[in-house]
């Protein structure tokens, strides 16, 4: 019965600093054990909700203190902004799995994207004379080009919605 009203009270206090429901679950466990470990010393058993309190701030300071002196690792980038290793490596593995399933297109749709790839300034009637199509044709070929490179992404796995 203490031990539930014990964590109930950390939790609450917890959450009113905006803590992950692990965190104070944390939290929570934190106090019960330092109450558990002063159970014996207890004079005043009518000051003990406050104390609960008082020493779950604590616990909810110390998790906050330590989010402060995590250090967030990402991909490191060149001082000159240009992306690190991580990054040139995991775009370099991207255009691979992206061209090699392109590979599966028809020819047409194929050039398409090596054009709107290399050369994205082409207009819509200079996309039309490359591909030899009427420039009116331009904008459905690229919408079937487009979902059909959708779907064998999807196939192959990768999240649309991903950057």
């Amino acid at each position: 019965m203490l031990a539930r009203a014990c964590v109930r009270l950390a939790l609450r206090v917890a959450r009113a600093h905006r803590l992950a429901d692990a965190d104070a679950w944390d939290v929570g466990q934190d106090t019960w054990i330092a109450l558990a470990a002063r159970l014996a010393t207890v004079r005043e058993p009518a000051r003990l909700p406050g104390w609960l309190v008082t020493t779950a701030r604590r616990c909810v300071l110390r998790v906050l203190a330590g989010r402060r002196r995590e250090v967030l690792c990402l991909p490191p980038d060149r001082p000159d902004g240009s992306p690190g290793p991580e990054a040139e490596a995991l775009a370099a593995e991207r255009g691979r799995v992206f061209w090699a399933l392109a590979g599966r297109l028809p020819a047409r749709h194929r050039r398409l994207l090596r054009l709107l790839a290399e050369r994205p300034e082409l207009t819509q009637a200079q996309l039309a004379a490359e591909l030899g199509v009427a420039p009116g044709s331009v904008g459905p070929l690229r919408r079937r080009c487009f979902d059909r490179m959708r779907r064998l992404l999807t196939e192959a796995g990768w999240d649309p919605r991903a950057p």
